[in-house]
């Protein structure tokens, strides 16, 4: 049981780590054209343009949208381990 509670707490880890990449490679000019730009923009734009949809940029240029989306998912990781943990003892 502890080691499916590690496993999406390490998979939370690298998905938020990929988020933050991303939204680095912002500030970099053409950073987002590399290959790793666009590989990470294929993992982590389905995710962000819900957010993006919701939330509009402050003053034009600020979006804080991957701010939200990274507290959403760790809600959601927690919700999912509080789950988990539910039908494990539901068993014990």
């Amino acid at each position: 049981m502890e080691d499916v509670v590690r496993v999406i707490y390490y998979l939370e880890s690298i998905y938020r780590y990929m988020i933050i990449g991303y939204i680095l490679l912002s500030w970099l000019p053409n950073a987002r054209e590399s290959f790793i730009g666009e590989w990470l923009a294929k993992l982590v734009e389905p995710y962000l343009t819900p957010f993006r949809r919701i939330i509009p940029p402050i003053g034009g240029m600020l979006d804080i949208s991957p701010i939200v989306a990274l507290f959403a998912l760790h809600f959601v990781t927690y919700g999912i381990i509080a789950i988990v943990q539910f039908i494990a003892n539901m068993f014990v």
